[in-house]
């Protein structure tokens, strides 16, 4: 396999997550021989305009960057049919490639999708997999087609979710895992060694945008559905309940046996180690918080401004 020509690559990437894709890229034998991201933003408070992660990546590869506005034109694929790509590799561009485009280099287009299809299809796989209180997730290499994420599975891999994984944590894992299975996949694809395999439709779950209502605790849920979604949704948008009027944002969860029995949502004990918080089964020990208009901190600095007597009750 080695003695074979390197693929010529065009990759498609956009957010961190696509960094060590274009990564595993650049330090495989095959050549990369142009990045497609999205359009720089505007960012921050500033609203200072910040081109996206794969693009300071391609740039300091010395790559030919495409942002391009609208991709359904001739124009543009026109432009990517010049560089005479064996095939495209895609992760979390953030746009649904049209057929013409998915069809142009011989060997198709490939993706990078963050869980096990064909569960959680869709934007936000990463956090739905721990909202849902899974054990492990993954990465599927696919054929893309024009579903969402749809296409025939390529090579799977998983790897197990740790109690105190944050979807921030898991990205990680899953963006290393995702560049070294592309490469792999690209390796075999050419060798003749993958057979693409159809989705099992019955299996299939949706993975829609998160948005910041799913983040209010309720506090009769269990300990663990609470964890669960107070790290499926951190860093973005956050899980919070209200505290004297305030939004009050809770990261860092560890599910604690308690002998009193307290109404869910109580505070039982507030030191430098946490906020014991009474759940409808068994408590919560929160160690970091953000309260709205300040800094996320660890719960220790935070008493140190905010009294909290015990019996208070959040929500």
């Amino acid at each position: 396999m080695t003695n074979q020509k390197p693929l010529r690559i065009v990759f498609m990437g956009t957010p961190e997550f696509a960094v060590s894709s274009l990564q595993a890229l650049l330090d495989s034998r095959h050549e990369v021989v142009a990045v497609v991201t999205q359009p720089d933003r505007p960012r921050g408070r500033g609203r200072k305009l910040t081109a996206p992660p794969i693009k300071d990546l391609a740039l300091k590869a010395g790559l030919p960057v495409l942002q391009p506005t609208a991709i359904k034109t001739a124009e543009f694929r026109e432009e990517l049919a010049g560089y005479q790509a064996d095939v495209f590799a895609v992760t979390a561009y953030g746009r649904i490639l049209p057929g013409p485009l998915l069809n142009l280099p011989a060997m198709g287009t490939i993706n990078v999708h963050g869980s096990l299809l064909p569960k959680y299809r869709g934007a936000a796989p990463v956090q739905w997999a721990i909202l849902n209180g899974e054990t492990e997730a993954g990465v599927t290499i696919m054929q893309m087609n024009e579903g969402l994420d749809t296409g025939d599975i390529l090579l799977p891999g998983a790897i197990p979710i740790a109690a105190d994984d944050t979807a921030a944590t898991m990205a990680v894992k899953l963006a290393e895992l995702g560049g070294r299975l592309l490469v792999e996949a690209l390796d075999k694809l050419q060798g003749g060694e993958l057979k693409a395999q159809p989705q099992d439709e019955s299996l299939a779950t949706e993975a829609p945008p998160l948005t910041k209502e799913q983040g209010q605790i309720d506090w009769f849920e269990p300990a663990l559905a609470i964890s669960c979604r107070i790290r499926g949704l951190d860093p973005w948008p956050s899980a919070y309940t209200v505290l004297n009027g305030k939004r009050l944002r809770l990261f860092k969860p560890e599910i604690v046996s308690h002998p009193d029995t307290n109404e869910p949502g109580t505070i039982c004990k507030a030191d430098k180690n946490g906020l014991l918080i009474a759940t409808g089964l068994e408590y919560l020990l929160i160690k970091e918080v953000q309260l709205e208009g300040s800094k996320r901190m660890a719960v220790g600095p935070f008493l140190q401004g905010h009294k909290l007597e015990p019996t208070i009750r959040l929500g």
